[in-house]
């Protein structure tokens, strides 16, 4: 689901508001063994498992061990493996990520690791039905792993989204609005489809317009911080957006 006016806000955040992006919980995991540090970190891994799940995937390995191998992998990132090594200045998480899968992937482990888990590392739950289903759509249009990667990527950033503007509009006690609107999310908004919208919530069709534009705007912004998260810089953020937008309307 993906607007086709999200890189239209332009506007840099300060150093303020990019002071705790996915980077900077990494930088800080790498220097901490707190409690605080593993629970952003495995915030991290169940934000993003899909596009890694997919790679693998789209490397020929069975849904089973693309899920033994993702797990693997989460389970040395969780133990700062490969954060230790991290420096900011390589540029957009998701790249970094990729490279470490790719890394890890070289470094011939197979099924066989799956047995070796435990030690306290948390078990990231993976949806691996649901992903499965994703997966089978969008592999027949991605020419190598790596366009599967990033287009799953791009998938997550906006699913994310969507996800935390549902829970945002359903703890305003606006559920059923949420319900009517989203599909504008993924569209164009047309005034003349507003009509029936506006019948069904009991609002007048101008009244839906300015709750679409409300919407909208909401979601352009929780995007751009989304996508913030994951540069090393502001100046990176209208990049990677346009990059991701290509990517889900091209």
């Amino acid at each position: 689901m993906v607007s086709s006016d999200l890189t239209s806000d332009s506007a840099a955040r300060t150093s303020a508001q990019f002071a705790t992006t996915h980077w900077s919980v990494l930088l800080a995991a790498a220097n901490s063994a707190s409690p605080e540090m593993q629970e952003a970190l495995e915030e991290l891994c169940r934000t993003y498992w899909y596009p890694l799940y997919a790679f693998v995937r789209l490397k020929g390995h069975s849904p089973e061990d693309a899920k033994d191998l993702t797990q693997a992998f989460f389970e040395r990132f969780l133990q700062r493996h490969y954060v230790k090594d991290v420096v900011r200045e390589k540029g957009r998480f998701r790249t970094f990520l990729l490279t470490i899968l790719q890394r890890f992937l070289c470094d011939q482990f197979d099924r066989s690791i799956a047995a070796k888990r435990g030690g306290g590392v948390p078990v990231i739950p993976l949806d691996t039905v649901g992903a499965e289903a994703q997966f089978d759509q969008a592999a027949a249009s991605c020419q190598s792993p790596e366009s599967m990667f990033d287009r799953a990527w791009a998938d997550t950033v906006v699913q994310t989204c969507v996800e935390r503007l549902r829970t945002q509009y359903e703890a305003e006690g606006k559920r059923g609005l949420f319900g009517e609107l989203r599909l504008y999310l993924s569209r164009p908004a047309d005034r003349s489809a507003y009509s029936g919208t506006a019948l069904r919530l009991g609002m007048s069709a101008d009244a839906v317009a300015v709750a679409v534009m409300r919407l909208r705007r909401r979601y352009r912004t929780m995007v751009r911080a989304e996508v913030a998260n994951t540069v090393a810089t502001p100046a990176e953020i209208d990049d990677e957006m346009r990059y991701l937008v290509g990517l889900l309307t091209g």
